[in-house]
C-alpha cells in the first residue's frame, strides 16, 4: 500500500437562503393586515357615501366575489374547467325564491334546502361526468348550465320566462332587514343591512373557508390531482372522489351566492343565468389568478365593476371592457395576483455572497497500482506546465 497526498477540487460556492422576514412585513401577517384594512374600509364606506346606486353595485360586486370563490375551488384548486357554474347559482336562487314566495318560508329557513339542492345538483352532474377530462368536461358543464336555464324557462313553478318576483329580503326569527335598524341615532335601511350581511357573512365565510380548505389535507389533494391526476392516483389519492368533493363544495357556494342575489334583486329570471355570466365568473378567476384568494377577489371586482365605470361610454363600454381584459392578460398571463406571487419588498432583499471554499488536502493510503498511476499522471501534468 502506498501512502499519497493529493488535492481535491473545491466545491462550487453555494448561495445561502436569505433570512425570513419577521414582524409585520412577514408575508402572511402583511396580507392579513392588508385584508383587515380593506375590510374596515368596506365597512366604513356606507358612512361616507350611502347612495343607493353605490350600495347596489358594491353589493352585486361582493356577491360576485362569493360566487368566484366557489368557482376557485373547482377551477383553481381542483383544475376542473367548468363553463356552466352559473347553473348552481340558478339552483340556489330559484330554490330560495320558490320557498319564500310560494311557501312563506324566510330566506334563512330556506338555506338548508338550498344546500341539499346544490349537493343533489352537484352529484347529478358531477357523478357521471367527472371521470372525463379537459375539453370533454367543459362541454358537459356548458350543457348542464343551459339545461338548468331552459328548464327554469319552461316550468310553471319557476315563473316561466318572466321568472319569480317579490322575493323578500333576509329575515331572522321574525325580524327582517326590511324593518331597518337604528343604532346610536343612525338608521340603517334594508339595502345597507344586506350590504353588511354580504360583507361580513358572505365574503367573510367564503374567504376563511376556501382559504382553510386550500391549505388543508383536502386542498393538497385537489392540487395534486390538478397537477397530475395519474401520479396522484399512484400515490393513493382517489382522483374521482377528490374532484367530486371539490365540485360539490363549489356548488354549495354557488347556491349560497344565488340566495344572496335573489334577496338583493328581489326578482330572478332565466335571463339572469345565461352563459355570459358563467364566462364572466370564470374570467374573474383566471384574470385574478387561479388558486389565489387575493387574486380571485381582485378579478371579481374588476369583472363586476369595470362595466359600471365604463357606463358613460354607452354602447362602446363592452368593447373597452374587452380591450382591458386583453391588455391585462397580455401583461399578466398568470393573473393579476397568481398563487405563486411574491410581495414586492421581498424581491429586493440582498443576498450575502458566500466566500470561496479553499481546496481540501486529503492524505490516505492507496493501492500500489492506483497510487503509481496517480503519481504518473501528476508528474506528467507537472512536466506539461514547465
Amino acid at each position: 500500500m502506498a501512502k499519497s497526498t493529493f488535492n481535491l477540487p473545491a466545491p462550487a460556492p453555494t448561495i445561502t437562503r436569505p433570512p425570513a422576514v419577521s414582524g409585520l412585513l412577514a408575508p402572511t401577517r402583511f396580507m392579513r393586515l392588508v385584508a383587515l384594512v380593506l375590510f374596515i374600509a368596506a365597512a366604513v364606506l356606507p358612512f361616507i357615501s350611502a347612495s343607493p346606486y353605490l350600495i347596489s353595485i358594491l353589493t352585486s360586486a361582493m356577491i360576485y366575489i362569493v360566487l368566484a370563490m366557489g368557482l376557485n375551488v373547482v377551477v383553481g384548486y381542483a383544475g376542473l374547467l367548468d363553463l356552466g357554474f352559473i347553473a348552481f347559482m340558478a339552483v340556489g336562487a330559484y330554490t330560495s325564491g320558490i320557498l319564500t314566495t310560494q311557501f312563506g318560508w324566510s330566506m334563512f329557513e330556506s338555506i338548508p334546502v338550498v344546500v341539499l339542492a346544490c349537493i343533489a345538483a352537484g352529484l347529478i352532474i358531477g357523478g357521471p361526468t367527472l371521470r372525463l377530462r379537459s375539453d370533454y368536461l367543459a362541454i358537459v358543464t356548458l350543457g348542464f348550465g343551459e339545461i338548468i336555464r331552459i328548464t327554469a324557462k319552461n316550468l310553471q313553478i319557476t315563473g316561466g320566462a318572466t321568472g319569480i318576483h317579490g322575493i323578500p329580503t333576509w329575515s331572522f326569527f321574525g325580524w327582517s332587514f326590511k324593518d331597518g335598524l337604528e343604532l346610536g341615532g343612525i338608521t340603517f335601511n334594508s339595502k345597507i343591512l344586506l350590504y353588511y350581511f354580504v360583507l361580513f357573512v358572505g365574503i367573510g365565510l367564503a374567504v376563511v373557508a376556501v382559504s382553510r380548505l386550500g391549505k388543508g389535507k383536502l386542498g393538497r389533494a385537489w392540487k395534486s390531482v390538478r397537477d397530475d391526476e395519474d401520479v396522484s392516483e399512484a400515490m393513493g389519492i382517489n382522483g374521482y372522489k377528490t374532484k367530486l368533493m371539490a365540485y360539490i363544495i363549489g356548488a354549495i357556494w354557488g347556491g349560497f351566492a344565488g340566495t344572496l342575489m335573489a334577496a338583493h334583486l328581489s326578482a330572478i329570471s332565466p335571463n339572469s343565468f345565461e352563459f355570459l355570466y358563467s364566462a364572466l365568473v370564470l374570467m374573474a378567476v383566471v384574470l385574478g389568478g387561479m388558486g389565489s384568494t387575493p387574486g380571485v377577489i381582485i378579478g371579481a371586482l374588476f369583472v363586476s365593476l369595470a362595466p359600471e365605470f365604463l357606463r358613460d361610454f354607452s354602447e362602446w363600454r363592452y368593447l373597452l371592457f374587452g380591450v382591458l381584459l386583453v391588455v391585462v392578460m397580455i401583461f399578466r398571463p398568470k393573473g393579476i395576483w397568481p398563487a405563486t406571487a411574491v410581495l414586492p419588498f421581498l424581491k429586493k432583499r440582498n443576498i450575502e455572497e458566500v466566500p470561496p471554499t479553499e481546496a481540501v488536502t486529503v492524505v490516505g493510503e492507496l493501492d500500489d497500482e492506483f497510487g503509481d498511476e496517480l503519481d504518473g499522471k501528476r508528474n506528467a501534468n507537472e512536466e506539461g506546465t514547465r
